[in-house]
């Protein structure tokens, strides 16, 4: 990682210091995710087995699993990991359902009523990423909300071949559907469906660059009428650091999210000359032990530590780069908390390791990257339901609201507007309604 001092940096220095992995805005992306999203469109299934061979290196033959694949697979998977997975889901399920929202209705007004309701999105699609690093914790952040909304249609897709703990935690969330496709032609087979696939009404999960930028294409196809959830890319930390933390903990944290792909970024800001340099020796050693550690090296080449000159500027640095997620390693972290304004998690204090979000917390780790935590939230139960008002006035309610409508309406020059509440004022009057 590549140290800088954020106070010796110039303005454009600073904003090159935040910028995400060159991997992530490669140039050629757009051009080669529309040709497989086109691909998949015109030649469906046939599209989806090539596009398998080729970026999965595995043939396949059934694109669903069958009830027979689904229990062979979940009997596959070791009571251990079982019990893990249904504790996960304990907290994942106890914290979405205290999210379930409410009917609103009021009067604004005498004789008029407005109310908000909420209901389920009947077919959603999960994106599940595989490779080589299947994403079981996805199944539950996903799955669960999607349950538990209500949802009718839950589609599941992840890269094959689909690791068995995929498998058993879909169906323990209660998947209807399991797809074994990835990618960016997986996101254009829910959007678009092929003979196999039904198309959803909205896209979830996270994914590398490819599958960010499928989501986004087809949430813009005026051929189809799919959302997503978010733009859920790359993972990314920030820690936030001062002089007092564990540098074995801070490591520990980069390196988590390092791991995850040469796309991935992981940023330290510290006021600590000291503590910086103690974190970058302990990453090199505890490098040395990954399974993974090619990887995690190439993330780290696109990552930073900004040396910043206090705890309120890095604050500030923070708010400026807008992290997936955010962890305060710090003497008062709730004092720094108060002033964070962009973050998609927040990860409190020297005894909650981001890990623990992503797998068994309670809270989702489907968040926004690319620093589009500034605006968009985390995934919560809300984006598994759509919300519609409803509007009631009785005669009376039109009769005393019909004056100020048709004022407005005229002076936006909308006559129809006008005319839709003149015409039953004056249907109201002729039955002596009008006083």
């Amino acid at each position: 990682m590549q140290t800088l001092n954020w106070n010796q940096l110039d303005t454009k220095a600073q904003t090159a210091s935040l910028r995400r992995s060159p991997l992530v805005g490669d140039n050629t992306l757009e051009q080669q995710v529309s040709e497989i999203i086109r691909t998949v469109r015109q030649r469906g299934d046939a599209a989806l087995r090539e596009y398998s061979l080729r970026f999965d290196k595995t043939t396949i033959q059934d694109i669903r699993l069958s009830d027979a694949d689904i229990n062979a697979a979940s009997t596959r998977v070791s009571d251990e990991l079982k019990a893990a997975i249904q504790a996960a889901m304990a907290n994942i399920r106890r914290f979405h359902e205290a999210q379930k929202p409410g009917t609103i209705s009021l009067e604004t007004q005498a004789g008029i009523r407005c109310e908000l309701h909420s209901e389920a999105i009947a077919a959603v699609g999960l994106y599940i990423p595989g490779g080589s690093a299947p994403l079981i914790s996805t199944v539950m952040m996903l799955a669960l909300p999607a349950s538990i909304a209500g949802c009718g249609r839950r589609v599941l897709v992840s890269p094959p071949p689909i690791d068995d703990a995929i498998v058993y935690a879909a169906t323990a969330c209660g998947v209807n559907e399991i797809y074994q496709v990835g990618g960016a032609q997986a996101i254009a087979a829910l959007a678009f469906g092929t003979e196999s696939i039904t198309p959803v009404d909205k896209i979830f999960g996270p994914g590398n660059r490819y599958v960010t930028e499928a989501k986004s294409q087809v949430s813009l196809d005026n051929q189809t009428c799919v959302s997503i959830d978010m733009p859920a890319g790359p993972s990314e930390v920030l820690v936030i650091a001062d002089a007092k933390a564990n540098p074995v903990f801070v490591a520990a944290d980069l390196l988590s999210q390092a791991e995850h792909g040469p796309d991935s970024q992981v940023m330290l800001v510290t006021d600590s000359d000291t503590l910086a340099r103690a974190v970058a020796q302990e990453v090199e050693r505890q490098l040395a032990t990954l399974p993974r550690a090619e990887i995690a090296r190439k993330a780290l080449f696109c990552s930073r530590t900004l040396i910043v000159r206090d705890m309120q500027q890095a604050v500030q640095v923070s708010n400026r780069y807008g992290p997936e997620h955010l962890i305060l390693q710090t003497q008062q972290p709730r004092e720094l908390l108060k002033s964070i304004r962009a973050a998609g998690s927040v990860f409190v204090g020297p005894y909650t390791p981001e890990s623990v979000g992503d797998y068994a917390s309670g809270t989702n780790h489907v968040l926004p990257t690319y620093g589009y935590s500034r605006t968009v939230s985390s995934l919560s139960l809300a984006d598994f339901c759509r919300r519609f008002t409803v509007q009631e006035l009785s005669a009376e309610g039109l009769l005393r609201l019909g004056n100020t409508v048709m004022t407005l309406a005229a002076a936006e020059q909308l006559d129809a507007h006008k005319n839709a509440v003149a015409l039953r004022l004056s249907t109201l009057n002729a039955a002596g309604e009008v006083k």
